[in-house]
């Protein structure tokens, strides 16, 4: 069983890396490095400036924790398992379409950018869904894009996208569980659902 899902997984990866174009290259290598991303980033953080106002500042604390708290995790992650990403696995490597020569660090399981991306995304779905609706999908549907890039530029396997997805899920739903438990940590009227 665990052959067949190896399996799968290494088709995964060959059939999402072989989409390569020069256009999807490009656009890849661009949504799995950040700066593409800072405007979302702005947007976000103002919509927690104006959701949370004087409390905002305690919400992208804890967002910045949880960042920290994602990505420590996946480090040691990467190096308890030890697991090489496909860029450095013999047999595979020599078969993968790399764009820029990009290969990554030495292990992949998991997914940093994975666990990252979802943790904050969760986090913000689970804060700013009542007030703003479109945030109920965004922050989720930019993960899972990033994600997916990861497995096309070849640096991870989609097990490792995976694992990151729900490591970052679990994180990212702690950290808002204990926003919401900490007495008077957030003002119970930015809770309550827009108009």
């Amino acid at each position: 069983m665990f052959l067949s899902f190896l399996n799968i997984d290494i088709n995964l990866l060959f059939l999402i890396n072989g989409l390569h174009t020069p256009w999807l290259d490009y656009l890849m290598w661009q949504i799995s490095h950040n700066f593409i991303w800072l405007p979302l980033y702005a947007i976000f953080i103002l919509l927690v400036i104006k959701s949370f106002k004087k409390d905002s500042w305690k919400i992208l604390i804890t967002a910045a924790l949880l960042i920290t708290a994602t990505d420590q995790t996946t480090n040691l992650f990467k190096n308890t398992v030890k697991r090489p990403r496909p860029t450095h696995q013999p047999g595979i490597m020599e078969n993968l379409h790399l764009v820029n020569d990009y290969h990554g660090g030495t292990y992949g399981f998991v997914s940093g950018h994975a666990a990252n991306t979802m943790g904050i995304a969760v986090f913000l779905s689970l804060l700013l869904k009542r007030k703003f609706r479109f945030m109920k999908w965004l922050p989720i549907t930019w993960s899972l894009i990033v994600g997916f890039s990861r497995i096309y530029l070849g640096v991870h396997y989609p097990s490792d996208v995976l694992a990151g997805f729900v490591l970052g899920a679990i994180l990212g739903y702690l950290f808002f569980w204990l926003t919401h438990r900490i007495p008077h940590f957030i003002s119970k009227p930015h809770l309550s659902e827009s108009t």
